[in-house]
């Protein structure tokens, strides 16, 4: 049975990405699945898997912790074209952005070898990508064939629970501490995206700096009708 290394609020200190900082991780019904896929790695197929999502769901935060518990190398897709696999170390591997992949045959070909080379040294490969593997632009068929037979973890796009608590938790990051009323009208009037809570907390807290303001139930209620006709 796989380390229980997931809680239901994670909190890891992340100093190679500062601008996560002590970011908690909110499990809801929306990546709940995703999150014991990544819990239960001892038993992934073949030591492989994937994790899409879109923006802000939290790929890499669970992709670091993931990482961080393995001692695993964390490479941008766009790495992997100056890899020497001569000298690449017999670990295990975060490959990001895969959806982001430029078109490149030699990149294409030492990604190839990089699945055989953990393979045959018993090491474990995690890719992340925004889009589902269907639609990344891999044009090698072995290595096409090779992701599409990787099981998929998905992060969906949030429920009402995990988009007041990711609301919250923008503003907390402001050192802003609005009421609960006003989350919960946030979350009954927004369109529910990870995007959409990101730019609307950005949007509110100009616009109370601007307005001389603090974000209260009326101020939010008039601002976001603005915000919602962007």
């Amino acid at each position: 049975m796989a380390t229980n290394w997931m809680t239901k609020q994670l909190a890891f200190d992340l100093p190679s990405r500062p601008a996560l900082g002590k970011s908690d991780f909110f499990i809801s019904d929306c990546n709940s699945m995703a999150v014991k896929l990544m819990e239960d790695w001892e038993n992934w197929p073949n030591r492989q898997h994937i994790l899409s999502g879109p923006a802000g769901s939290g790929k890499t935060h669970l992709a670091l912790v993931w990482a961080r518990s393995m001692s695993a190398n964390v490479l941008n897709v766009a790495e992997i074209v100056n890899i020497d696999l001569q000298k690449a170390p017999s670990a295990s591997f975060v490959i990001e952005n895969m959806d982001e992949q430029p078109e490149n045959v030699e990149l294409e070909n030492n990604l190839f070898h990089l699945f055989n080379m953990l393979l045959a040294n018993g090491c474990y490969l995690l890719l992340t990508g925004k889009k589902d593997p269907i639609y990344w632009k891999i044009n090698l068929p072995d290595l096409r064939s090779r992701v599409l037979g990787m099981r998929n973890a998905r992060l969906l796009p949030p429920d009402d629970n995990l988009f007041l608590a990711l609301i919250a938790k923008l503003f907390a990051d402001r050192q802003i501490f609005p009421k609960p009323e006003v989350l919960q009208y946030i979350t009954r009037h927004s369109e529910r995206s990870f995007s959409t809570a990101s730019h609307l907390v950005d949007f509110l807290d100009k616009a109370a700096l601007s307005e001389g303001k603090k974000i209260s139930l009326k101020f939010t209620a008039s601002n976001l009708c603005k915000f919602n006709d962007l």
